[in-house]
């Protein structure tokens, strides 16, 4: 899932649960979406960052708990520390919200026979699944640039880490860690189930098969209280989270890393792990003794990201290896299925859900703003 969740789409989807019997503009309907959209991801982003810092092994024995966290960013980094990384999803919210809310509509339609049957859970389960994969063609640079930011410890600027990936490995360097974001992206087929469930218990009648979709949630969820949406928010949220999470630890180690390659000859066996003379070192740029990420020891003056990749052998300075020289990637987090054995076997079971505290605390004020801005924008449009 995005940083923050679907819910300012979600939102626009069912706004007659805010605004009664009014009829939205589209143009309202869509300003409103994204400045809800907008100001839950100003609100949880801290949050989000001491996410990726719990699941980025090279720097998260700094931390002991969430708000130790919070506060150490804040003391070594200033508060500005705690929004790192949050330039590339603010610029993306307006298309993510369009794209999710697009895919979404259209996959659900694909499902039903005509307009007049209600959507199963299992179908709107399905298209959330769908319109999360969709999306992720936007999630996977967006949030490389973010994760890229927010684990290094230096000031960086989102244009500066997304030319030095570009440069250094094009636009497929961009969508690293596209496969494990899809699939963590379909976690908005359980958020939206988990919403649409929460909202239909708290609803009566129940729908009913002979009746228009649209028309059955404009007569039933204006009854829904406030309470009642901000539960249904919540558990939409931690629904959302909690089936795919240890997915998102290994998108953050996939896309915190970068390649690291070596002549074919230095390298061993089938599993592709580095030989002892190629050198599994824990110094700048190698892989830290406990199966960590590259360690990133940047220093002032120092070029953006120097660090986070393991020199090419064979190669000028500014990272080309020869044409003839065969060369294979035996960075531990290549992949998503070697970042899955590597993690699991040096850190254990535990490690793949690592950073939730802070995932799952900030459901409740995402959830509350949200809801608040997007309200008082259709009022103040309309």
């Amino acid at each position: 899932m995005a940083t923050d969740g679907p819910t300012g789409t979600l939102l626009r989807d069912i706004s007659p649960r805010f605004t009664g019997d009014v009829a939205l503009n589209p143009t309202i309907d869509f300003i409103a979406g994204t400045i809800a959209g907008m100001s839950s991801l100003v609100v949880g982003f801290p949050f989000d960052t001491v996410k990726v810092r719990f699941q980025s092994p090279a720097i998260a024995s700094k931390y002991h708990s969430t708000f130790n966290a919070i506060a150490t960013i804040v003391r070594e980094e200033r508060f500005i520390g705690l929004y790192k990384g949050i330039t590339s999803p603010l610029a993306t919210v307006a298309l993510m919200n369009g794209l999710v809310f697009a895919s979404y509509r259209f996959l659900l339609k694909l499902q039903l026979p005509d307009a007049a049957c209600v959507p199963t859970l299992a179908q709107i389960a399905l298209a959330g699944a769908g319109c999360g994969i969709v999306s992720s063609i936007v999630t996977t640079p967006t949030e490389l640039i973010k994760i890229r930011q927010q684990a290094l410890l230096t000031p960086t600027t989102a244009r500066q880490v997304a030319w030095q990936i570009f440069r250094e490995n094009g636009v497929r360097g961009l969508y690293r860690g596209l496969p494990v974001t899809a699939l963590r992206d379909c976690g908005y087929g359980a958020y939206f189930a988990a919403y649409e469930a929460t909202c239909r218990y708290f609803s009566s009648p129940p729908p009913s098969a002979g009746t228009n979709i649209l028309a059955e949630v404009e007569s039933q969820l204006t009854q829904l209280s406030w309470p009642a949406l901000l539960l249904a928010g919540g558990i939409a949220g931690i629904a959302g989270w909690v089936v795919t999470f240890p997915l998102d630890v290994v998108k953050t180690r996939v896309q915190g890393s970068q390649p690291m390659l070596v002549p074919v000859s230095e390298s061993t066996g089938p599993r592709g792990g580095v030989s002892p003379s190629s050198g599994s070192s824990s110094s700048p740029g190698g892989v830290s003794g406990r199966g960590g990420l590259h360690k990133t020891r940047l220093h002032e003056g120092t070029p953006l990201i120097k660090g986070m990749g393991h020199p090419l052998p064979g190669g000028n300075e500014n990272g080309k290896v020869a044409a003839k020289t065969k060369m294979r990637d035996v960075n531990p987090y290549r992949s998503t299925w070697s970042t899955i054995v590597h993690s699991y076997r040096n850190e254990g079971m535990a490690v793949f859900w690592r950073g939730l505290s802070p995932t799952l605390i900030r459901a409740i004020p995402v959830n509350m703003v949200t809801f608040a801005m997007f309200e008082a924008v259709v009022h103040t449009l309309s």
